[in-house]
């Protein structure tokens, strides 16, 4: 006999590995703590497997639990777009997709890929969800599978994900039109770090990767400005004031408005490298990996 999962079970699952806390998710839910550990207890019943462990600060999905989590994302996505559809007297379901990446994903070739994606007559059909976040909660969410694919750093700890290379870019110096560097064809990183600088917020990859190596270079770099996006760190540097570690690919699009100088450092750990991450490649649905497919094709 079929296993049957009712959704609204489901629903609570889902809930409370996003809140990774049975109380909170059922404060959310309006409903007791103990209906949601109820209904939980059911699921695992079904699934034949402990589907949560406890930990210090809650709890977390276990292997079971993070199989369940993808395929009840994409359950319940699925119901909420049958409702809409049919409201609409509109009868085909669609595919959904979600993916997490890091900034410079976003920055630099995600959103072209995506569209050029979606213009696809075959993908009419299908949805695309883009979240950004930094490396490490993109990896920690397509294991946890809170999304089917991610895209960041491609030496990001890999442990329990498939990986497959995609794409690099390079950082580079940014700086006013008028600055000591700006005639320079390449710099040293060593020789960026007598200077002010703007950065990203902390937690950002490359806010991460440019502090590791000022101390590898016996100098902390010094943020006189933090910003969440990179055109608001450009935006920083044309004012004068600082100048700023930047994605060449980034900072070329604004440099003639911006009034910017790029100059590509010539480290060799400003190469970076990304892949797309996912649990199992094979096992994605469709519409999932012929985005995978998609964006290789895109290199």
């Amino acid at each position: 006999m079929p296993r049957r999962y009712d959704l609204t079970s489901l629903e609570y699952f889902v809930a409370v590995c996003d809140a990774k806390s049975i109380s909170r998710a059922a404060e959310a839910e309006s409903i007791a703590a103990s209906a949601v550990s109820k209904r939980i207890a059911q699921l695992e019943d079904i699934a034949g497997a402990p589907l949560l462990s406890r930990v210090r600060s809650g709890v977390v999905p276990t292997r079971a639990g993070v199989t369940l989590l993808e395929h009840a994302r994409n359950v319940l996505h699925n119901v909420d777009l049958i409702d809409r559809d049919l409201a609409s007297d509109t009868k085909a379901t669609r595919g959904f997709i979600r993916v997490f990446a890091n900034a410079s994903a976003i920055g630099e070739f995600l959103p072209e890929s995506v569209v050029s994606f979606l213009a696809k007559p075959d993908n009419a059909d299908v949805d695309v969800q883009i979240e950004e976040m930094n490396t490490l909660d993109v990896v920690t969410g397509v294991r946890d599978g809170q999304a089917a694919v991610g895209i960041c750093r491609s030496d990001a700890e890999s442990t329990g994900l498939e990986w497959i290379p995609y794409k690099s870019d390079h950082l580079a110096i940014v700086t006013p039109k008028n600055h000591a560097l700006a005639r320079e064809r390449r710099v040293p990183f060593a020789d960026v770090l007598q200077y002010q600088h703007v950065g990203l917020r902390s937690g950002s990859s490359i806010t991460t990767l440019l502090r590791r190596e000022s101390l590898r270079a016996g100098r902390l770099i010094r943020y006189r400005v933090l910003v969440s996006t990179f055109e608001a760190a450009i935006n920083a540097i044309a004012s004068g004031l600082v100048v700023g570690i930047v994605p060449v690919e980034i900072a070329s699009r604004y440099a003639a408005v911006a009034g910017v100088a790029v100059i590509p450092l010539n480290d060799e750990w400003a190469e970076r490298h990304f892949s797309i991450c996912c649990r199992v490649r094979r096992a994605l649905p469709p519409p999932t990996a012929a985005f995978v497919s998609h964006l290789l094709s895109q290199k």
